[in-house]
């Protein structure tokens, strides 16, 4: 990755992070980890602090950026409706049995962007559909889970395209880092810190209990109401195997599920979404009833619609997350084309499956008492942002009482 001694130790850093803080991996669990082959090095420390943890077995699942493109440019028709059901199943049993889940990001996000649209939506589909027994694991809060990055050099091209290799990716990696919060000389304690701040943000918005939130901005006006017995959370929280971890290495979001038929307006998208390859811009749609009813895009609109097709859950919202404008990714300036750092830039949505943890008492809820509380079920979770500087935000009370939550893109 880099030759730099700073970032070689903060990479040491996040390695120990990311088992202390991310996972809290527990004495004897298991560890399901998946990343890119480019990311080994991460991959390697990730391994050793986890056994210094008391890791029962670490199970490594690499993914390689030519092997993903050689069945795009190889494979016949058929090939697309397939996926390997086989390895989510054993994950799901994985998770059943209380292993822990990591992922390291790190590929092109643009990877696919020069596949036939049709190919990479029916190959995203044939996964998420494969997918979803284990993703219902990680998305109930079955378990402890976290997502941390690597900076890969095919990542650093696209985020600085005027840049030779080797100062991209350093470039790339203290942005990383930074974000991370592991430059500094206690990474575990200032995680503590970060996380007792947003603590303070969902107690207020829990005590509020507000009915719905009304998004206003450039291109959107939006009223997004809120599940019967929603509950906020935002940085650490306790999964329902009792171990409290970060499932977002970083984040600065705090967030909650919407009410899957009550969301009205319109809404314009504030940063490109890179999905499955492709880059999506200039998003905006129309909800009527909670439910879009109308979509376009300037870039990837083809993609977008094929997104919203994945099933009945997939034109509905799962989430709904609040991130103040001067988060330290937004003031970094970059554009990461990675939902994991673009999300906490700014405010953002979420189509498709709903997370049962921000329900009061979710784990103890079936999926028939979710949904009639409003939440939505779906094969896909796909986040997209939504805020800016120039976003305002009220809460609406049961009563209609309207309270100040954002001020020009800032908490009021």
């Amino acid at each position: 990755m880099t030759t730099d001694p700073v970032l070689t130790e903060a990479l040491d850093k996040l390695a120990e992070v990311a088992v202390r803080v991310g996972l809290n991996l527990q004495e004897g669990q298991d560890l399901v980890l998946t990343a890119p082959v480019e990311a080994l090095p991460l991959v390697r420390r990730i391994t050793a602090a986890a056994y210094r943890a008391g890791a029962g077995l670490v199970t490594p699942i690499l993914s390689d950026s030519g092997i993903a493109l050689a069945r795009f440019e190889n494979a016949n028709d058929a090939s697309f409706d397939k996926a390997a059901d086989w390895l989510y199943a054993g994950m799901a049993e994985a998770y059943k049995n209380n292993a822990a889940r990591l992922a390291i990001v790190g590929e092109d996000p643009m990877l696919l962007a020069e596949q036939d649209p049709e190919k990479v939506a029916r190959a995203g589909k044939a996964n998420s559909i494969a997918y979803k027994p284990a993703l219902e694991k990680i998305a109930n809060f079955d378990i402890n889970w976290t997502i941390v990055s690597y900076p890969t050099a095919a990542w650093a091209a696209r985020v600085f395209p005027d840049l030779p290799e080797a100062e991209a990716v350093e470039k790339l990696a203290t942005a990383l880092f930074s974000a991370s919060r592991v430059l500094n000389d206690d990474p575990v304690a200032n995680w503590t810190g970060h996380n007792a701040a947003l603590r303070e943000r969902t107690k207020w918005l829990n005590g509020q209990r507000f009915d719905a939130l009304h998004f206003k901005g450039p291109g959107t006006d939006l009223v997004v109401g809120l599940a019967e017995d929603h509950e906020w959370h935002g940085g650490a929280s306790t999964a329902t195997n009792g171990v409290t971890c970060n499932p977002n290495i970083p984040t600065e979001e705090v967030f909650t599920t919407p009410h899957s038929a009550r969301v009205d307006g319109v809404v314009r998208s504030t940063k490109p979404l890179s999905h499955q390859g492709s880059l999506i811009d200039g998003i905006e749609v129309r909800f009527e009833a909670g439910k879009i009813v109308e979509a376009k895009a300037t870039k990837g609109e083809a993609v977008l619609l094929k997104l919203l097709d994945s099933d009945e859950g997939a034109r509905r919202l799962g989430e709904v997350a609040l991130v103040p404008h001067s988060s330290p990714i937004s003031q970094s300036g970059v554009l990461f084309y990675n939902t994991l750092y673009d999300e906490n830039a700014a405010c953002h949505i979420a189509l498709g499956q709903c997370y049962s943890k921000c329900f009061l008492n979710g784990g103890d809820l079936s999926p028939e008492e979710i949904a009639a509380r409003g939440g939505n079920s779906s094969m896909i979770h796909v986040d997209w942002m939504i805020g800016s500087g120039e976003m305002d935000i009220d809460g609406i009370l049961q009563d209609g009482t309207r309270v100040p939550v954002f001020r020009a893109g800032e908490w009021a």
